[in-house]
């Protein structure tokens, strides 16, 4: 058997990007999938919050917000759950994964750079379509009917993981581990009690309301209530805030970010 000339030549360089992009997204998926404590911040604790606070009977915000309990929590839990997974969620693993080294082993890999974020990005992409599934399961048991434009909801959703991952990375690429879980938590905490996801901003004085409106938190959280519990269209102020926080923090990120 006579084989052709250059057969077995090998042929090295990297893989097309595509390539590269979704094989890093595939083992960012898995890795977080298999994580006991990341599976308790980006599921468990926002199931626990929906089902607490839309049955315990002492939260009134029906008188403060204009919509029903259920229909106020809801979409600020799914904003939570955006939170938790694109910015606390991606900046511990990351700030974790850089102090421990594989970030700069990584780096010596043909994967450039946005390969690494854009795999970490389309990752969390991923595991939101399960938390939205989830807490809106429950959230329908729970009596909820969401109103609007599903590409609306999509839109949001998208520009809030952008700015949130942006964030996330910027802070793993910048802090050593240590303080970047003590940040990413203590953020998540402040957001989540200052940030208009589970209290109307509205209950608070208007020029501090004014300044909470602008954080990815509030413009995500309200955007979410305007489609899905008033069925309004795309609100456009809230997306244009999210774009910025998105452009500003993933091109700070991508310029910014170091391997070690």
């Amino acid at each position: 058997m006579t084989l052709a000339p250059g057969l077995f030549t090998p042929d090295p360089g990297p893989a097309p990007w595509h390539q590269l992009l979704l094989s890093q997204t595939w083992i960012e998926l898995k890795l977080t999938l298999r994580h006991g404590e990341q599976l308790l911040l980006n599921l468990v604790i926002p199931v626990l919050l929906t089902v607490a606070l839309v049955t315990q009977p002492f939260l009134d915000l029906e008188t403060t917000s204009g919509l029903s309990k259920v229909d106020f929590l809801v979409p600020g839990i799914l904003a939570l759950a955006v939170m938790s997974a694109a910015f606390t969620g991606l900046a511990i693993a990351t700030g974790f994964e850089r102090r421990y080294g594989v970030l700069k082993r990584l780096g010596a890999t043909p994967l450039p750079r946005w390969g690494l974020l854009g795999g970490k990005t389309l990752a969390v992409a991923v595991l939101e379509i399960i938390q939205i599934a989830v807490i809106s399961g429950v959230g329908v048991a729970l009596g909820w009917r969401p109103h609007g434009n599903p590409l609306s909801v999509f839109v949001l959703v998208a520009c809030g993981t952008a700015a949130f991952a942006g964030l996330g990375l910027l802070m793993a690429g910048t802090l050593r581990a240590e303080a970047t879980l003590a940040a990413a938590n203590l953020v998540w905490f402040l957001l989540l009690f200052a940030g208009g996801i589970v209290f109307p901003l509205s209950s608070l004085p208007s020029g501090v309301a004014d300044v909470l409106g602008f954080l990815p938190s509030a413009a995500l959280a309200d955007g979410l209530r305007a489609v899905l519990g008033e069925g309004g269209g795309l609100p456009v102020g809230d997306v244009l805030t999210l774009l910025v926080w998105a452009a500003v923090s993933l091109g700070a990120a991508a310029r910014y970010f170091r391997w070690e």
